[in-house]
């Protein structure tokens, strides 16, 4: 299952699970946001790659991809509320 990472660098936080999504819920979730892929690499917060602002991490593990999704990681160009938000959507 893929898992959603919160990432704040002016916090000093390298990342935070932040839910562990089925698939059809994880493209629910990024289905308005673009993404960036990493690659097998967490992105690290010291390469400057990352920018300095918030964002969210989503891992894909090599036994969970299916053609659509590579394994590894990707960079969710969004708002954390946002996407806390569309968390909590699916709950309901």
């Amino acid at each position: 299952m893929p898992n959603l990472y919160f990432c704040q660098p002016h916090a000093k936080n390298q990342g935070m699970l932040r839910a562990v999504l089925s698939v059809p819920e994880c493209e629910r979730v990024v289905s308005k946001h673009a993404l960036t892929f990493f690659g097998e690499s967490f992105p690290s917060l010291a390469d400057g790659h990352t920018g300095s602002g918030d964002f969210a991490v989503l891992r894909f593990a090599a036994e969970e991809t299916n053609g659509k999704w590579q394994p590894g990681f990707y960079r969710l160009e969004s708002d954390l509320g946002e996407l806390n938000d569309l968390l909590r959507d699916l709950q309901r």
